[in-house]
């Protein structure tokens, strides 16, 4: 069974633009975008010279039909905002790469936005901590899909995009419990032989993150 309440957990509140930042970065992706565009709109509206010293990057998905915020983040609408830059990507490697990049040459005052589902907040902040920013630097907010990413703790491996209580690690075969104990250095939930007892017994096996 999954255990709850762990204070390792990530927990995420809405983003909020902070006006005492010089620069502004932000990352996207999915439905993350609608929150993006949200904090930009509070930036045009209490400082707008600070959209001219906004880096804004993306990955976009289609919209549904009828969701007229989704519609409203699409790269045009963005672009409308006179940014210092905006730049779209296909996947998120790609974009991550390009953000490890300014990281790499950021100015002091500068604050960091993540929005998105959960497994890209944790990517981000993975290198976000490598590059020592603190807490009033940084904040995100987690939209979209729930799907974790898994670390075995038996053989080291990854599992990328976990629906499941229990799931197949891809690299050693083995039945992984996924726990909410949540490593923010390795951006991943921790997985846990499942029948490590009792060999090829396992409990029903139930999509919970979605």
């Amino acid at each position: 069974m999954l255990v709850t309440g762990i204070k390792s957990k990530p927990v995420y509140a809405p983003l909020s633009a902070d006006t005492r930042g010089r620069y502004h970065l932000m990352l996207g992706k999915g439905p993350g975008n609608v929150a993006l565009m949200r904090v930009l709109k509070e930036l045009q509206s209490a400082a707008p010279q600070a959209l001219g010293r906004t880096r804004v990057l993306l990955i976009a998905e289609e919209p549904a039909a009828a969701a007229d915020a989704a519609t409203q983040a699409q790269p045009e609408n963005f672009a409308a905002l006179g940014l210092e830059t905006l730049r779209v990507f296909a996947d998120a490697p790609s974009l991550l790469r390009e953000f490890r990049s300014l990281l790499d040459g950021a100015l002091m005052g500068t604050r960091l936005y993540v929005a998105g589902p959960e497994s890209f907040i944790g990517l981000a902040m993975k290198i976000a901590l490598e590059f020592d920013l603190n807490k009033d630097e940084v904040r995100a907010e987690e939209l979209g899909s729930r799907a974790r990413r898994v670390y075995c703790i038996h053989c080291r491996a990854t599992t990328e995009d976990v629906r499941t209580n229990v799931a197949r690690c891809v690299d050693c075969g083995s039945w992984l419990l996924v726990r909410d104990h949540y490593s923010r250095r390795l951006a991943a939930y921790m997985g846990v032989m499942v029948d490590a007892e009792a060999p090829g017994e396992l409990p029903e096996i139930k999509e919970v993150f979605v």
